[in-house]
C-alpha cells in the first residue's frame, strides 16, 4: 500500500510540475463535462407511425411555437372580421339641397324673376315659357335626368302649392337619406320615400312630380372602406396569440391513437427527425467551457497566483468536482417512473471536502458548478432541457453544510453536520413541492424525505471515507489530521512521554507559546501546536544527553569533548525528521522538526570548545538547517528558545521575561534565521508581545502558604 501511495504521490507531483499543467487539466475538465452531459442533451428519436397506438405517454421536451396552428387561427380570426362600410352623412344634406334648389327655381320662375316672352309683351309668361325658363335655371344634368312632366307640374303649380310640396319632399328626403343606404338598398329607400309622399295632401300631378324628385334625390350613402377593413383584419390577426406547444405538455398519452395532427406536432418537436441537430451540442460545449472557466478562474482568484500549493489545490478541487459529477451521472442512470432519484445526490460533500482540504470558498464554487450540471444531468426526470428543481436542491443542500461544519472537526463532527444537512434537505424538499402545490401521497413524501436524509448522511460518510485518500495521496495536512496527531494517545507522543518526559513537557510548553503567537499573527495555530509536540522527537534516540531529561543523574556530556557533544545535540533535528518520516508524519511536521533551529549556533559547546583550546570555527557548531521557511516554523523556533532560556532565569518577572524574549528575537534576526520565510517585523513584534503575555501567566506569583 505504501509503495502504491508513493507512486501516486510521485505521479501527482510530476503532473503538477508540467509546464502546461493548467491547460491540460482545463481541457480534460471540459471534455469530461461534455461527455457526462452528452446523452442528456441528445434528442430522443421516436419509432412511431401514423395511426399507430402510442406505447407510452410523450411530453414536449421544449416550448415551441406551432406556426401552422397559429396561422390557421389567424385566418379564422380574419375571416370573422366584417367589411367596414362608412356612412357619408354629407350626402343627405347635398340631396336635400338639390330638391330644395329645384323647388326654389320653380317658385322664382313663377314669381317672374326671369322675364316672360308671352304674346303682347306685357302678358304673363305661358306655362311652356315657364317650363323652358325653369329648365334653363337648372344645371344640364338635372334638366336631363328629370322628366318634362315633372317640370311641367312644377311650372303649372301655384306658389303656395310649390311651398307645400317643397316642405313635404325635403322632409321625406331628409328622413330617408339620414338612414344607411347601401348599394343593394337604394331601391327600397326610394320606395320608402315614395310611400311617404303618396299619403300627403297634394294635387296628383304635383304629388307625382314630388315623388320623382324625391326618388331622384335618394342615392347610396353607405360605401365600403377597404382601408378600415384591412386595418381591422390586421388587428384581428395581431390579437391572435401564437399557438405554443409548452414544455411538459402531453402530446400523446399511452394507448392513444397517433392522429395526423399529433404526428405533425411530434415532427415539429423534432422527435420524428432522424437527423441530429448540432445546436444542442454546440450549446453544451459552450456550457462546459464556461463551467470549467468558472472553476479555474475562481480558483485563481480565491487562492492567488503566487501560492506554492496553487497547482496542487487546483488539482484537488477539480478532482472533487469530477467525483461528484461521476456520482451524479451514475444516479441519473437509475430509472424510476414513480419517483425521482435526484434528491439522493450527496450535494454537501463538495463544501465539506473543499472546506477541510482547501478552503470554504472553493467548496462553495464546486457546489455551484454541481448545481448547474445537475439541471442538465437530471433533466430526464423533467420534461425540459433543464431540471431547475434539481439545481435549486443541490445548491441549497450543499451550502447548508457551511453552517454546521467548522474548520476544526473530528470525524464525529462531520457526521453530525451530515445529520443537520439531512434536516435542511427535508425542509428544502418540502418547499420545492409545496410552492407549485404538488399534491402527492404520503408514500411519495416519505420516499423523498428518505432520499434527502440519505443525501445528508451520504455526504458525511463519503467525506469521511474520501478524506484520508486525499490526505495521503496529496500529502495534505487537514485540520482533522492535526487534531488526530495532537491526541496524547498517539503512539509517537506516548513514546516521547515515556522515553523523554522532560522533552515532552518542554514540547507542551512550546506548543502553548507557539499556538498563541501564531493565532495572533494569522498563522495556523493548530499546526504550530502539533508541530511543537513533535519538533524534538529526535531526542528520544538519546534522551539522557538532553538536560530536561537528566533527572537525578549525572550529565553525560561531562565525559565527552565539546565536538562529540555538538554532534549529539545537533543530530536531534535530523534524527527527529527521520523518526517522523518513519511514522509517516505530514511533511509540514517533518519540516518543523528540521527547521526549528535553522542554522543557528550551538553556543554553549562552541564556547566550551574554545575554552578547551580546540581549533574550531563557529560555522562548525551551526545546525545544518534549513532555516525556517514558514511562519509557523519561525514562531516555533522562537518559542523553543524562549521556553528553554526562561527556565535558566531565577525568579522571572515581567522585566526579565520581556528582555529575554526581545533578545532572542533580535539574535535570530541578526543571524539571518528568518530570511527564508515571509514573517514581517510587525508580526515579530506581535509574536514578542504574545509570548510575553503567555509567559506572565506561567510565572505569575503565588501566595506563600505557611509550612
Amino acid at each position: 500500500m505504501k509503495r502504491w501511495l508513493n507512486k501516486w504521490q510521485a505521479a501527482a507531483k510530476k503532473m503538477e510540475e508540467l509546464k502546461f499543467f493548467r491547460w491540460i487539466l482545463f481541457i480534460l475538465t471540459v471534455l469530461l463535462l461534455f461527455v457526462s452531459m452528452y446523452s442528456n442533451v441528445r434528442k430522443e428519436k421516436l419509432d412511431i407511425d401514423l395511426f399507430s397506438i402510442a406505447d407510452r405517454t410523450i411530453r414536449s421536451p421544449i416550448t415551441i411555437e406551432d406556426k401552422e396552428s397559429t396561422e390557421k387561427k389567424r385566418k379564422e380570426a380574419v375571416a370573422q372580421v366584417k367589411d367596414v362600410y362608412v356612412l357619408r352623412q354629407e350626402y343627405a344634406q347635398n340631396r336635400v339641397d338639390l330638391v330644395r334648389s329645384i323647388f326654389d327655381a320653380a317658385i322664382e320662375t313663377l314669381e317672374g324673376n326671369k322675364e316672360g316672352k308671352g304674346e303682347g309683351g306685357g302678358l304673363p309668361p305661358t306655362t311652356e315659357e315657364r317650363l323652358k325658363d325653369l329648365k334653363e335655371s337648372l344645371t344640364e344634368p338635372v334638366a336631363k335626368e328629370i322628366s318634362d312632366a315633372t317640370f311641367l307640374a312644377l311650372a303649372s303649380a301655384s306658389k303656395n302649392e310649390l311651398s307645400v310640396a317643397k316642405d313635404y319632399t325635403v322632409t321625406a328626403v331628409h328622413k330617408v337619406m339620414n338612414e344607411r343606404i347601401p348599394a343593394n338598398e337604394v331601391e327600397n329607400a326610394k320606395k320608402r320615400v315614395e310611400e311617404t309622399l303618396r299619403i300627403t295632401a297634394m294635387p296628383e300631378n304635383l304629388k307625382n312630380a314630388a315623388v320623382e324628385l324625391a326618388r331622384h334625390a335618394i342615392v347610396q350613402n353607405e360605401f365600403y372602406d377597404p382601408e378600415a377593413t384591412e386595418e381591422l383584419r390586421k388587428q384581428a390577426a395581431e390579437n391572435v396569440e401564437p399557438v405554443k406547444i409548452l414544455q411538459g405538455q402531453v402530446i400523446v398519452e399511452e394507448g392513444q391513437l397517433v392522429t395526423p395532427e399529433i404526428y405533425r406536432q411530434l415532427k415539429l418537436l423534432g422527435l420524428m427527425d432522424g437527423k441530429d441537430s448540432f445546436l444542442p451540442f454546440i450549446g453544451l460545449l459552450l456550457l462546459s467551457v464556461m463551467l470549467a472557466s468558472v472553476l479555474f478562474a475562481g480558483h485563481m482568484h480565491l487562492l492567488g497566483r503566487e501560492r506554492k500549493e496553487n497547482r496542487r489545490d487546483l488539482f484537488i478541487s477539480i478532482l472533487i468536482f469530477l467525483i461528484g459529477l461521476g456520482i451524479m451521472k451514475v444516479l441519473s442512470f437509475v430509472k424510476n417512473d414513480a419517483f425521482e432519484i435526484t434528491f439522493l445526490f450527496p450535494a454537501a460533500m463538495g463544501v465539506m471536502l473543499g472546506k477541510l482540504l482547501i478552503s470554504e470558498a472553493k467548496g462553495i464554487l464546486i457546489t455551484i458548478a454541481w448545481a448547474l450540471c445537475g439541471t442538465v444531468i437530471f433533466n430526464g426526470e423533467s420534461s425540459g432541457a433543464f431540471h431547475i428543481t434539481a439545481g435549486i436542491y443541490i445548491l441549497l443542500s450543499g451550502l447548508s453544510s457551511i453552517v454546521f461544519l467548522t474548520n476544526r472537526n473530528h470525524r464525529s463532527k462531520i457526521f453530525q453536520a451530515g445529520l443537520f444537512v439531512s434536516a435542511v434537505n427535508i425542509a428544502v424538499i418540502t418547499a420545492l413541492f409545496f410552492i407549485p402545490d404538488s399534491r402527492m401521497s404520503a408514500l411519495h413524501y416519505g420516499y423523498y424525505y428518505l432520499t434527502g436524509i440519505g443525501s445528508g448522511i451520504g455526504s458525511a460518510v463519503l467525506t469521511i471515507g474520501i478524506l484520508p485518500f486525499f490526505e495521503a495521496g496529496f500529502g495534505i495536512l487537514s485540520s482533522m489530521k492535526l487534531i488526530e496527531l495532537a491526541n496524547p494517545n498517539h503512539p509517537l507522543l506516548k513514546k516521547i512521554l515515556t522515553d523523554a518526559p522532560g522533552t515532552y513537557h518542554h514540547s507542551v510548553m512550546v506548543a502553548n507559546l507557539a499556538e498563541a503567537a501564531c493565532e495572533a499573527i494569522g498563522a495556523n495555530g493548530l499546526l504550530a501546536r502539533v508541530g511543537s509536540y513533535y519538533h524534538d522527537a529526535g531526542k528520544i534516540k538519546r534522551p539522557m544527553y538532553f538536560i530536561e531529561n537528566q533527572n537525578n543523574i549525572s550529565n553525560p556530556h561531562e565525559h565527552l569533548n565539546p565536538v562529540q557533544s555538538r554532534n549529539i545535540i545537533i543530530a536531534h533535528t535530523s534524527d527527529g525528521a527521520e523518526i517522523l518520516e518513519k511514522h509517516r508524519m505530514p511533511k509540514e511536521i517533518v519540516a518543523i522538526a528540521r527547521e526549528h533551529h535553522g542554522t543557528s549556533v550551538l553556543k554553549y559547546f562552541y564556547v566550551k570548545a574554545k575554552e578547551a583550546g580546540l581549533d574550531v570555527k563557529e560555522d562548525e557548531f551551526r545546525y545544518p538547517g534549513p532555516k525556517p521557511r514558514t511562519k509557523e516554523a519561525a514562531v516555533i523556533s522562537i518559542a523553543d528558545s524562549v521556553e528553554a532560556a526562561v527556565r535558566t532565569v531565577n525568579d522571572p518577572d515581567r522585566k526579565k521575561i520581556e528582555s529575554l524574549v526581545k533578545n532572542i528575537i533580535k539574535d535570530r534576526l541578526s543571524d539571518g534565521q528568518f530570511e527564508e520565510c515571509d514573517i514581517t517585523l510587525k508580526e515579530l513584534k506581535t509574536v514578542e508581545k504574545t509570548i510575553c503575555e503567555t509567559l506572565y501567566g506561567f510565572f505569575h506569583h503565588r501566595i506563600e502558604y505557611p509550612s
